[in-house]
């Protein structure tokens, strides 16, 4: 099977994880499996050792508010949440987009040290994006976040990245699998988008602006992890986060041998339990975990003097 996985490591990942504990014990002893070693209190106190900043996470996208954040961020131990509510339709107006960040600024507003503004935008129109950028950062927010109404490497893109070079501050751009550019195709129809960012264009971007820094999302979100990893071994400033609901054995393994350990960034995509269990679980050392839940992320705040003490 893929990366290994056979039945005993499936059951192994689901019983660690955060999100499958309780389920995982069932399995294991339905499967005439041992026992974790540590209970589920156990995990949960190794889960509150580690500092924690979620680089990837929404509000807005549903009913909920933004005290569900919160809520989770209490139960989890995640210090702070860095969130925006991208705006998935192609024709994404200024309103629009100004909307949604003052959604953001309200959310710092009523949780500030808790949550912390991304800026939205739609590079379709640039002196609109420029402002907003300008406003936004003005107010606390600390990067951008933006979707798939244009690739991360059209030239549309050229001047916002060129400001956040001189703020020093990251790119957070909604990814997918590869099309096909570099010999990878999906098996299956995912009706892709056209204008969604695959690794070949976070290349082509990153080639371009070496000083810039991009954030290639949610690699526990659908893409093909294997091949992002793999494909962006070599470019030093772009980083990928696992957010995302998908726990596949040795993702986060993957991503730290191929990336490497300083560029692998947590971030949950609302998907709490999953982002803070699929890392708990990884075979990974204390000193790798710790990077990815809070050093990573916050020396690239750093760089623009908006890291946590």
């Amino acid at each position: 099977m893929r990366n290994g996985i056979n039945r005993r490591n499936f059951v192994r990942n689901i019983a660690a994880s955060a999100s499958g504990m309780l389920l995982g014990n069932r399995l294991l002893a339905a499967a005439g499996e041992e026992r974790p070693p540590s209970p589920v209190k156990d995990r949960i106190k190794e889960m509150m050792r580690y500092r924690k900043l979620d680089s990837h996470v929404h509000v807005g996208l549903s009913k909920d508010g933004p005290e569900v954040n919160v809520d989770f961020m209490d139960r989890l131990g995640i210090e702070r949440m860095y969130i925006s509510k991208p705006i998935a339709k192609p024709t994404a107006t200024p309103d629009d987009f100004r909307a949604a960040n003052n959604l953001m600024l309200d959310c710092m507003k009523r949780y500030p040290g808790k949550l912390v503004g991304m800026t939205t935008l739609n590079p379709q129109y640039p002196k609109e994006s420029l402002e907003e950028i300008k406003r936004c950062t003005g107010e606390g927010m600390v990067g951008v976040k933006v979707y798939y109404q244009v690739k991360i490497s059209d030239p549309l893109f050229y001047p916002i990245v060129e400001k956040l070079i001189d703020l020093k501050m990251i790119m957070l751009m909604h990814a997918e699998a590869s099309l096909g550019i570099g010999g990878y195709r999906m098996k299956y129809d995912r009706k892709i988008k056209p204008n969604v960012s695959t690794p070949e264009d976070f290349i082509a971007i990153a080639t371009r602006y070496p000083e810039a820094m991009f954030q290639y999302a949610h690699t526990g979100g659908g893409p093909d992890w294997e091949y992002a990893c793999k494909a962006l071994r070599n470019y030093r400033n772009v980083y990928v986060d696992v957010s995302g609901s998908n726990n596949e054995n040795n993702m986060v393994e993957f991503a730290v041998e191929h990336v490497g350990e300083d560029r692998v960034l947590f971030g949950t995509d609302n998907m709490y339990y999953h982002g803070v269990g699929k890392l708990i679980d990884a075979r990974l050392t204390d000193a790798q975990k710790r990077k990815i839940f809070f050093d990573n992320y916050n020396n690239i705040l750093r760089k623009g003097g908006y890291h946590v003490d």
